[in-house]
């Protein structure tokens, strides 16, 4: 690393991204150029500008990438219908994949010799990035703080700071929260603290984006979403943005109770960990979109999908977003969704989302002509059954005389 000259930082203007600025600084010689992205975490990003400027950097960057993030990276994830070990919809996963991009695009922009990072030794956004990194310029340098430096304690990084005469607390005097926190526009993830005994309950207070089911509404409340080709273009007949859909669906879902999460996984690295989540938005998305593709997808090309998802999850989850495996499945999901239209009424109510009505005027395969108990006028022909049957039943018959 001797010839690294000038780094890009994934920068979010906090005590660890501020340390690693200087620690780079002291410990390459290097410039720094710090990246800041939008991607609906709910905080400003433009004081991280003034934090970058008080310490000397020249080159900044300040990014609304939200409409983005979920144009080209979560709306994809949901027309798979993406879901990891069962319960979790990949919020802190999906992001990553963007942040790398511009990383490197900026890398390249600014004749930066390297990029640096945040994340732990310890957790998966580390492999995430740099996957995405080497899949998107193969020679890049990787500088990974956690792994190199031995501030690797919380007295520590406060020691380094005020050696160094970085401000520990840029926003004030605000409490602090006892949990590690990610948030973007589809999730808020929360670890450490009490959450790391399996056993304890998280706390009520913990939550920031949802009341709890018990504090939800006693009316339900009932949204319309209208889908094209797979994506939610439009909410109780308004058209809106990626980006506005997710907003407006987070607070629905928010108000009403939707979207907690509490689980143990396995990490990508070998441990499992015990996360929070809360992705109201997300939650009904993914109830929404399994509703329409209800009516509209043929049996075999649905059951086909739902193969696959699991692997398409890991995929994401383990930071191989830009491999070619995935980048193959995407194309064959993206196809699979040009029937995908029409709308979904779904209930919210209590924690709870239901889906009470599907429809599609163009592309339903639903007949009721030939679903009906009702006289079906020909329709079907409910002696063809029988052949059905045998034919099916041929192998288990012979089976059973050999017994």
């Amino acid at each position: 690393m001797s010839n690294v000259k000038k780094v890009v930082l994934a920068y979010s203007g906090g005590l660890d991204t501020s340390i690693i600025l200087k620690w780079l600084e002291d410990t390459y010689g290097c410039e720094v150029v710090t990246f800041t992205a939008d991607i609906g975490q709910g905080e400003e990003v433009e004081p991280a500008r003034a934090k970058a400027q008080a310490m000397g950097i020249k080159e900044i960057y300040i990014e609304d990438l939200r409409e983005e993030f979920v144009r080209d990276y979560v709306f994809p994830m949901f027309r798979a219908n993406a879901i990891y070990e069962g319960e979790y919809l990949l919020g802190t996963s999906i992001a990553r994949p963007l942040i790398a991009k511009r990383l490197v695009e900026i890398a390249n922009e600014t004749g930066a010799d390297a990029i640096s990072h945040g994340a732990t030794g310890k957790g998966n956004d580390q492999v995430r990035f740099e996957l995405g990194a080497y899949a998107l310029k193969p020679g890049v340098q990787i500088i990974a703080p956690w792994r190199e430096w031995d501030l690797n304690s919380r007295e520590k990084l406060m020691a380094y700071a005020e050696t160094h005469g970085i401000p520990v607390d840029f926003a004030g005097n605000k409490k602090k929260s006892p949990y590690s926190m990610d948030a973007n526009l589809l999730h808020i993830s929360y670890e450490g603290g009490i959450l790391e005994d399996p056993w304890a309950e998280a706390e009520d207070d913990m939550w920031r984006w949802s009341v709890s089911p018990e504090s939800a509404p006693d009316k339900p409340t009932y949204v319309e979403l209208s889908y094209e080709k797979g994506d939610i273009v439009a909410i109780d007949g308004q058209r809106m943005t990626p980006a506005e859909v997710l907003t407006k669906l987070n607070q629905l879902g928010g108000e009403n109770g939707i979207g907690r999460l509490d689980i143990v996984e396995n990490r990508y690295v070998g441990m499992k960990s015990r996360g929070c989540y809360e992705t109201p938005g997300g939650t009904i998305m993914l109830k929404a979109h399994r509703a329409i593709e209800s009516i509209t997808l043929d049996r075999e090309v649905a059951h086909l999908k739902d193969e696959l998802m699991p692997k398409y999850a890991s995929l994401i989850y383990n930071g191989y977003w830009w491999s070619p495996e995935r980048e193959m499945m995407q194309q064959m999901i993206d196809a699979s969704q040009a029937s995908v239209n029409g709308d979904v009424r779904v209930k919210l109510y209590k924690g709870a989302v239901t889906a009470v009505g599907r429809r599609s005027e163009t592309d339903s395969l639903f007949d009721e002509k030939i679903a009906t108990f009702e006289d079906d006028a020909g329709a079907y022909n409910q002696k063809d059954a029988e052949g059905f049957i045998k034919l099916n039943a041929l192998r288990l018959r012979i089976a059973a005389a050999r017994k």
